[in-house]
This record gives structure tokens, C-alpha cells and sequence, in this order.
């Protein structure tokens, strides 16, 4: 099991671990910074905190003593615009640019020191030497297609996961809000949509399939089935068993027909826990009850997780980043933009509120 969980806030960087018996925050990082990410490099255990300074920019650190101390790297960097080219416009009109908004994504890659990220205004970023210099993928900046992409809550186009396949880092997805899901099999070479079924009813009628217009929330990869995907969709769970050749919906319960997060269970490909939200300009729980969906089946059905949540006049909500799951399936983790981090031990059965004060919270990653 886990024994430390970093969370990403509005106003720094938290580590919570076991104290005492119970789970409870035992430092703090960046104070007052706005975190919108980190990663745990499981395969040496170094730390890698994104910070967002607004007007001044972003940031990218590393920690390689468990953020004990901190050494600023570089940030990924845009390609310069080539001289007199015409505004790059999206799928909603609004002029594309060519510099860091903001680190949405980072990913361990296949090598050791590797390293993916993914950026506002959907750049995929890559690095060999641990983040010390990075190098946009222009395979996928250049493909004609990625000016059909276009933002969703934020105002350009931003690739939000990134999924290696285990048996072959060469294989890679890439999920965009909004812009569907990218494949590629030869390390970012070539790219090709791979968000066939999916459906987006916030399109026209003859657009609603249309793969490129997809605004698929969250993107995970099963550890041990690869070729299944879940995501959470705009407006709804879709699956997918062919290594997105191919999407299903899910039907089977639409509590809110929509939310942001979404974990698989790392041992059983067909389990996989969802937070619901209404949707669009509302965003909060259903009915104000904080509740998580696990299905055991592939989606043929739900359980409703509400022990130890709050069921009376709740408005946490969930942002994609911010739902994790340890390596046994035991321990989820979640914190909202409420400042409130819950906590399960037995795969969601039960929860218990583990904080209620800190700030917004971003990112939920366990190491």
C-alpha cells in the first residue's frame, strides 16, 4: 500500500501519509503557488511539481529526497511561429497560440529519465534527461487535423492524459479536450484519431460521432488488460477492449451523465470507479450527494459508494487529475475543489474525510 499521497493545490503542494494511525498531512510544498500538477516517478522516486505563476509564467521542479528539497528544470517550450504565418484558429474560431498556458499532464515514459507532458494549447512534450530539457512532439502539432481541436473549459485546446502501453512504451494515447484520442504506435512518428464511438451530444446531429470533436474528460489504461481503456466523457462513460480502435458507451446508470474522474483497478480491467457531476454551466454532485461509482463488470452495472461521504447540500467537485488508486486496489484517494480530501481503504466501501481546509485541489497522485 502506498505510504505518501502528494496533492496538487490552488496554493501549494501536500503530502499526506500515515501519522499516528490515520492519514494526515505531513508537509508542505510551494506555499501559496498554484500546483496545477505533479508526478511520482515510481522508478526512482522523484518528485516533479508544476507550478503556474499566471502572468510570470509556469514552472517545473523536481525532488529527488521526497520533497525534502526541490531543483527548478526546465519547461517544455513551444517551437518558434514561423515568420509572416497566418493565426492558427480552432474549432471554436479562437486564435491557437504557441506558448505554454499551462502542464496539464506528465507521465513516466518506457526509459529510465523518460519523461511525456502534455500542455495547453495541446502540445505533447518529451524528454530523455528527467525533465532537464524537453522537445515538443511535431509529428502531433503538425497534423492538419489538430487545428479541428478546440477548447472546452479552458479556453484553447489541452491534452489532459497520457496512456504507455506496458508491454510496448512505443505505443502511446494521448486524450484531448477538446480533440478526442491520438495513437500512436512508433514513439509520436505518425498519429492517427482513435475516438471512434464515442458520441458528443453537445454537437450537432451530424457531428455528434465525429471522432475529432470528442471531449473525452480523463483517459486511463488498464495495468493488466492494456488493450482496455475507460474514459469519462463530457456526457457520459465510455469503454473501450480493442486498444481504441473502438468505443462503447456506457448505459447501464447515468446518475449525472457526466464528471471528470476516473480510476481501473490495476489487477481487474473490468472494475473502475467514477465521480458524477451534473454537468456543463452546473458542476456539482447530483442531487448534492457526494457519491463514487464502482462497477465490477465492465459497466453491465454500478454500485453507488456513499459511506463516509457527505449526502446533504454537498457541491465538491472532482477534477480529472484528482481521483487516484495504489497498486493493491485498496487505497482511492480523492480531493475536490472545496478543499476537501476523502480517503478509502477498502476500494472505496467506506470513506472518511481526511481534510476540509485545504485549497482547491488540482492533482491526486500516490507514490
Amino acid at each position: 500500500m502506498s505510504k505518501r499521497v502528494f496533492i496538487s493545490t490552488r496554493k501549494g503542494l501536500f503530502t499526506i501519509s500515515p501519522l499516528n494511525g490515520k492519514w494526515a498531512v505531513t508537509d508542505a510544498h510551494f506555499v501559496g503557488d498554484n500546483s496545477p500538477m505533479v508526478l511520482v516517478d515510481r522508478r526512482d522516486g522523484a518528485v516533479y511539481a508544476a507550478l503556474d505563476h499566471g502572468h510570470f509564467g509556469g514552472k517545473l521542479h523536481r525532488s529527488d529526497d521526497g520533497g525534502s528539497t526541490w531543483k527548478e528544470i526546465a519547461v517544455p517550450k513551444y517551437p518558434e511561429k514561423p515568420e509572416g504565418a497566418p493565426p492558427e484558429i480552432d474549432g471554436f474560431g479562437k486564435e491557437i497560440p504557441w506558448s505554454l498556458k499551462l502542464i496539464w499532464s506528465l507521465e513516466a515514459g518506457g526509459a529510465p529519465g523518460e519523461l511525456w507532458c502534455g500542455t495547453i494549447p495541446g502540445g505533447l512534450f518529451h524528454s530523455t534527461d528527467r525533465g532537464d530539457s524537453w522537445s515538443i512532439n511535431r509529428p502531433l502539432w503538425d497534423h492538419p487535423d489538430r487545428k479541428k481541436w478546440m477548447g472546452g473549459g479552458a479556453d484553447q485546446p489541452g491534452i489532459h492524459s497520457i496512456c504507455l502501453d506496458p508491454r510496448d512504451s512505443r505505443t502511446l494515447v494521448a486524450g484531448v479536450s477538446c480533440g478526442g484520442c491520438w495513437l500512436t504506435r512508433d514513439n509520436g512518428d505518425t498519429w492517427e484519431v482513435a475516438s471512434q464511438g464515442m458520441r458528443a451530444e453537445f454537437m450537432p446531429p451530424e457531428k455528434q460521432f465525429d471522432p475529432i470533436v470528442q471531449d473525452p474528460h480523463r483517459v486511463v489504461q488498464s495495468p493488466s488488460s492494456p488493450d482496455v481503456f475507460w474514459t469519462q466523457h463530457h456526457n457520459g462513460i465510455f469503454r473501450s477492449t480493442d486498444g481504441c480502435r473502438k468505443w462503447e458507451e456506457i448505459t447501464a446508470q447515468r446518475p449525472g451523465q457526466s464528471g471528470f474522474a476516473v480510476v481501473v483497478h490495476p489487477h481487474d480491467a473490468d472494475t473502475a470507479w467514477f465521480i458524477p457531476m451534473v454537468k456543463d454551466e452546473k458542476r456539482y454532485p447530483p442531487d448534492g450527494k457526494l457519491v463514487v461509482l464502482k462497477t465490477r463488470d465492465g459497466g453491465r452495472s454500478f454500485q453507488e459508494q456513499r459511506v463516509g461521504l457527505p449526502q446533504h447540500h454537498n457541491y465538491d467537485l472532482v477534477f480529472r487529475h484528482c481521483l487516484d488508486i495504489d497498486d493493491s486496489g485498496d487505497l482511492l484517494v480523492f480531493g475536490s475543489t472545496t478543499g476537501n480530501v476523502y480517503v478509502s481503504e477498502n476500494g472505496g466501501a467506506a470513506w472518511q474525510k481526511l481534510e476540509e481546509h485545504l485549497p482547491p485541489v488540482y492533482a491526486v497522485r500516490m507514490g
